[in-house]
């Protein structure tokens, strides 16, 4: 239509093709895995694992029940949104390559925040669906038959692209908000990935190009942890509209019993030790007559407002502290291990660790991710996962858990569709 631009057109011009990358970021917010709604993976993962219990009775939920199966719509809603997602990802990469008129410093941050996104997506598709396909190119004919590929590397292109985005992504933000990503919010991923792949001292010196970095400081108040101005901030999504604030504060706050969707299992809020700062600044009570429900209060609102104060972060500070502590406790730095889980603990108001051999300074650090993290896209399952955890922590609070549930179903379609995607994952 005369209305549109053509994709190559997009990227002759800066604004143009902003906008292109700003449509990625928003697909993200509001769609697949990283959405803040109960489609996203903060609601399912919580709903899967021991975080959160459902309450919609008429409607059932095969995340709560563990009764996930191949041609389960969740399950192919999430597959195609996350690919979508690289895909759109992907047309950006190639637009700017083939563009003739982008300056260079234009050209190499939108095509490391390209990047960024691709690798981000994939490596949640990777550590849920297990063995998948890394996709780097719209041409569909190729898409339409393309292979899993085997973890590793998965990981080794995971890797390869994070790296090159922290090379042509500038060092500061585009805006005061924190809504694109900058160098530190790939390092801050990558840290992340080296962590999962057990590469402890690239974890530890990924952290810590982050921690060092000027532009985050130590957020000391839990109340404003999770404000938009949080200088502890890493990355967040701006909401929708000026009058908007989070999907995840629109989803688990609730102001009359019983709750209308979700809420936190009482093993989770049990949990946390009774001076522990968190359970009263971020979890909030509800009663009705002799029963009470609990639900995340990290973020506040529920409702728009006159103005956002609060977005829905992805990547923050104290996920680097304790990735450098595990990472520092398994290369036998038990000191600075033990610096770093403090600072979390600290801030709860919880005196120092008294964990002292690195088996036991692991252990505290995976208990202070789940009292730190709770309700944020899906830590609880791939901690547990990653260190063996999964079975012996889930298989007495969830009646259906099954030691297969470390992966979901490749979606049923989708193996119609490519039999290359196949073997299907074990027991669906």
């Amino acid at each position: 239509p005369t209305s549109q631009l053509t994709s190559k057109t997009v990227f002759e011009d800066v604004t143009t093709a902003n906008a292109a990358m700003t449509g990625v970021y928003a697909k993200l917010r509001d769609t697949g895995l990283l959405t803040g709604n109960s489609t996203g993976l903060t609601c399912r993962l919580g709903l899967y694992t021991d975080e959160l219990d459902y309450y919609k009775s008429n409607d059932p939920n095969y995340f709560y029940t563990n009764s996930l199966y191949s041609a389960e719509a969740g399950i192919q809603d999430l597959w195609n949104q996350s690919y979508n997602v690289i895909y759109a990802a992907n047309a950006v990469v190639e637009g700017i390559s083939a563009s003739h008129s982008l300056a260079q410093k234009d050209r190499d941050r939108l095509r490391g925040e390209a990047l960024f996104v691709r690798t981000l997506v994939h490596f949640y598709l990777l550590n849920l669906y297990g063995d998948i396909p890394y996709v780097t190119t719209t041409d569909y004919t190729y898409n339409s038959t393309i292979h899993k590929a085997p973890t590793p590397e998965i990981y080794g292109k995971i890797i390869t692209d994070l790296e090159e985005a922290t090379l042509v992504l500038p060092e500061k933000y585009s805006s005061p908000e924190r809504v694109r990503p900058n160098r530190a919010t790939a390092q801050a991923l990558l840290a992340r990935v080296y962590l999962y792949m057990g590469l402890w001292a690239e974890a530890a010196n990924s952290a810590s190009a982050v921690l060092n970095n000027p532009l985050y400081s130590w957020e000391p108040d839990l109340d404003k942890i999770f404000l938009k101005e949080s200088t502890a901030t890493i990355w967040q999504f701006k909401p929708d509209s000026d009058s908007g604030n989070t999907k995840e504060g629109n989803l688990f706050v609730f102001n009359s019993a019983p709750p209308p969707t979700v809420a936190l299992t009482i093993n989770l809020v049990n949990a946390f030790d009774p001076i522990d700062q968190r359970k009263t600044h971020w979890i909030r009570a509800i009663t009705k007559g002799t029963t009470t429900w609990y639900h995340s209060f990290k973020y506040k609102r529920n409702a728009k407002a006159a103005d956002s104060n609060e977005y829905s972060i992805v990547f923050r500070l104290a996920e680097q502290y304790l990735i450098r502590a595990e990472a520092r406790a398994l290369q036998g730095d038990l000191i600075g291990a033990k610096e770093d889980l403090n600072v979390i603990r600290h801030t709860a108001g919880l005196p120092n660790t008294t964990a002292v051999s690195a088996i036991e300074i692991r252990e505290a650090i995976i208990k202070e991710r789940r009292l730190e993290f709770f309700t944020e896209f899906g830590h609880r399952f791939f901690d547990l996962k990653r260190v063996g955890n999964l079975d012996s922590a889930l298989s007495f609070s969830k009646p259906k858990w099954s030691d297969n549930d470390a992966l979901w179903p490749i979606p049923a379609q989708e193996l119609s569709a490519n039999p290359n995607l196949n073997p299907q994952n074990t027991g669906y």
